[in-house]
């Protein structure tokens, strides 16, 4: 009997849907995540997202609270209005009380800005590890 190898197709990198308007933190995110064997599909704002369609069905999604048009848990709103279900982690810089109260009772973590630790990635992590 003679076996032949078959091509087996490398297995999905997780993807994180990341949208943030400034340009810098944008790549460095996709390069640091990218390291990390992740997919990073960036947008600029939120109807760049909505606009866009077709989200993974599992996965995780980084959203910079301040961005053009509406904020990034205005966004969250409407995406889940929309059935997506992906976890979300909300990034900003230095929250009020509102802010956190807000993106508490929405189930979503807040990573402050600067991003200077591993907390984000941590985070990711934990997202897409309940996933799995």
């Amino acid at each position: 009997m003679r076996v032949t190898a078959t091509p087996v197709s490398a297995p999905a990198r997780p993807c994180v849907i990341l949208v943030d308007d400034d340009p810098a933190v944008t790549h460095a995110m996709q390069f640091s995540f990218d390291l990390e064997g992740l997919d990073v599909r960036s947008f600029r704002d939120g109807e760049s997202l909505l606009a866009a369609g077709g989200l993974p069905e599992t996965g995780c999604m980084i959203l910079d609270h301040n961005l053009p048009g509406m904020d990034g848990l205005a966004l969250l709103e409407r995406l889940r209005l929309s059935g997506v279900g992906l976890p979300a982690i909300l990034i900003t810089t230095n929250p009020r009380t509102a802010l956190r109260n807000r993106a508490a009772a929405a189930g979503v973590p807040i990573i402050e800005k600067p991003l200077l630790t591993d907390a984000l990635l941590t985070t990711v992590r934990k997202a897409l590890a309940r996933q799995a």
